[in-house]
């Protein structure tokens, strides 16, 4: 409980007591009824009227601040002292549980993404000394132990130990690691000690990423956060409106008594306030934005979790999303050099990409040559076709069939993989060398996951590969894709997500590597399995932490549930609302079920909306 729920409890309850006091001299006629009950309403009400003056001057008239106001200042007026006083009790009670209510849950998502180092070890003149990790410089040796969180991002010098990375991913299973391995911040050390190395300052580090997502998404407002936002602006002068036409006109028109219709135009007021909606609406996408956080898939905006909940075509990447992304050469095919000599120019030619298919292939020539490559110069990565070198005077050409028609070489004279893998040709000096294969397993839950995201109302699943169609129709086949693209450039898949964009809403499904511009392009990009992956968080709307498309299944179910409470909020907030303004306009209604209307509804749509902090489980069968 912070200090201003404190002070505002105390207040609660001297309040109470002058009103129990006030209402018990009044029954026993006793004198300094009318003192105590002011009394209680300066002490309660002092910070409404000041607030409500404060908004007048700067232009904002019309919240509940000037709704209270006015109701509670019409009932003074009309000698309703003691239930000036009731009203104003019971809408501070109400707005205290609110922010009880709030605050908690705001706890509850900083407890989820309670990430933030607060220092790092580094060793000076032979001692260990923790400074700050916004001070530790790229390439320092930081020193990790045993149930330290890792300050920083980097690669193992030395230790072996178990890093807890579930609150980044929600994974419970440790993830070892041991020199060469990779490191990334928030996570924390388990067994033993490490010495790391850093490789990016604290501000570009996967923890201080992640936290700022998560502190930045509120500010991306979803359209149904808008449209309460808007209503809210036009619904209370209209309502002011009515409530004054209710007060004047039945007296003036119909000579009926100017208290009476007075007291149910204050009534009016208090109902008409929107705190219900606009407060739950937002606090419930912020729910799910938190719940999401917990189960490591980071939204960066409740516009987009919106979004997510409507979504109807998926598209994905193959290579990394659908199927591992860890290949292996499976078959050497040489022509007239040795199969040896062949991946050794190839691995020298791939050397310096990224791509899972060329590492494949250096780390096979590493592991027959002890780690050792032949040098390569003029190295030209060429998108979509391969890459060109000079490696040991010789000019070498590794990439597909269109790499070796634009250098002259025929199709027709290469030969065919077995359909199993991706085929990657060689040329040396203008010359087909040969052929190396490489292959990728599917993921154990690719076909699960789609089968579970048509229970959600996907209807349309596309998968845009580089690959060759023989592999593409595989992959499609043994998961339940409906439509493959395959022998695609990058500008290719931004020219048929396009098209699919004017179709339906699309989310596309990629690794964050390479997929940068579609995922940028598409209404909703989801990076999968981006644990360190700057390109990942910088081009995509959602992150899944894990390497699963299980989690693309969550996060719809989330989206699915957040979108659910908005509604069921906005439905009871304003069918309760405008019940009880029937009623208090016919005069069936008094004060108190106008406080019940709106601190009443506005506490149960609060309590409704945390609900979305709680992540939905998926049946995977």
């Amino acid at each position: 409980m912070t200090k201003k729920q404190k002070k505002g409890l105390v207040r609660i309850g001297i309040t109470t007591l002058l009103y129990i006091a006030g209402i018990v001299s009044e029954h026993a006629q006793w004198p300094g009824f009318v003192w105590i009950m002011a009394a209680a309403y300066l002490l309660i009400s002092y910070d409404i009227l000041r607030k409500s003056v404060i908004n007048i001057m700067h232009g904002e008239i019309f919240d509940e601040n000037f709704l209270m106001s006015v109701a509670s200042l019409g009932a003074v007026a009309l000698g309703q002292l003691d239930e000036a006083v009731a009203v104003m009790l019971f809408y501070q009670i109400g707005e205290w549980f609110q922010s009880y209510a709030v605050s908690k849950s705001r706890k509850s998502i900083a407890a989820l993404m309670d990430i933030r180092p607060d220092y790092a070890n580094i060793v000076q003149d032979g001692k260990i000394v923790q400074v700050d990790p916004e001070d530790v410089q790229p390439g320092t040796v930081i020193v990790v132990e045993p149930g330290e969180r890792v300050p920083l991002d980097g690669v193992v010098e030395s230790g072996t130990s178990s890093l807890d990375t579930s609150a980044l991913t929600g994974e419970s299973v440790p993830r070892s690691v041991r020199p060469g391995s990779d490191v990334i911040s928030g996570c924390i050390n388990q067994s033993g000690v490490l010495y790391v190395k850093t490789t990016k300052p604290f501000g570009q580090s996967t923890v201080a990423k992640v936290l700022e997502l998560v502190e930045n998404a509120s500010d991306r407002k979803a359209p149904a956060e808008q449209f309460i936002t808007r209503f809210a602006r036009i619904y209370t002068p209209v309502v002011c409106a009515l409530a004054l036409a209710l007060a004047v006109l039945p007296p003036l028109l119909f000579q009926q008594p100017w208290t009476v219709w007075i007291y149910r135009a204050l009534t009016f007021l208090v109902i008409s306030c929107p705190c219900a909606l606009v407060i739950s609406v937002p606090l419930s996408f912020f729910g799910g934005i938190g719940g999401a956080s917990r189960a490591g898939i980071l939204v960066k905006g409740s516009t987009y979790l919106e979004a997510l909940a409507d979504v109807k075509t998926m598209v994905f990447d193959k290579t990394g999303t659908i199927t591992r992304g860890t290949f292996q050469v499976t078959e050497i095919k040489p022509a007239d050099l040795p199969a040896e000599r062949l991946l050794m120019y190839a691995a020298a030619a791939e050397q310096h990409s990224s791509h899972p298919i060329a590492q494949s292939i250096l780390r096979q020539a590493q592991e027959l040559h002890d780690a050792s490559v032949l040098t390569a110069e003029n190295v030209q990565e060429i998108p979509g076709h391969g890459v060109s070198a000079d490696v040991d005077h010789q000019h070498i050409l590794a990439g597909n069939t269109r790499l070796m028609e634009s250098q002259g070489i025929p199709a027709s004279i290469l030969p065919a993989g077995s359909g199993m893998g991706t085929v990657v040709y060689i040329a040396v000096n203008g010359v087909y060398a040969g052929m190396i294969e490489i292959s990728d397993e599917i993921k154990e839950d690719s076909a699960t996951a789609l089968t579970l995201l048509r229970r959600y109302g996907l209807k349309k699943f596309v998968m845009l590969t580089g690959d060759n169609e023989q592999v593409a129709e595989r992959v499609a086949g043994q998961t339940g894709i409906d439509e493959y693209h395959a022998s695609l450039l990058p500008q290719d898949k931004v020219e048929i997500l396009t098209r699919l964009l004017s179709q339906d809403k699309t989310a596309f499904v990629g690794d964050g590597i390479n997929d940068a511009p579609v995922l940028a392009a598409a209404d909703v990009g989801i990076a999968m399995g981006a644990l360190g992956s700057d390109a990942a968080i910088e081009a995509a709307d959602v992150v899944l932490m894990k390497d699963r498309l299980t989690q693309i299944v969550t996060a719809i179910a989330i989206a699915h549930k957040t979108l659910r409470i908005v509604r069921e909020n906005i439905v009871f907030a304003l069918g309760v609302k405008v019940l009880i303004l029937i009623l208090g306009a016919l005069g069936l209604a008094n004060m108190w079920a106008a406080v019940f209307a709106d601190v009443g509804v506005a506490f149960l749509c609060i309590l409704n909306a945390m609900r979305c902090l709680r992540v939905p489980e998926i049946p995977l069968d």
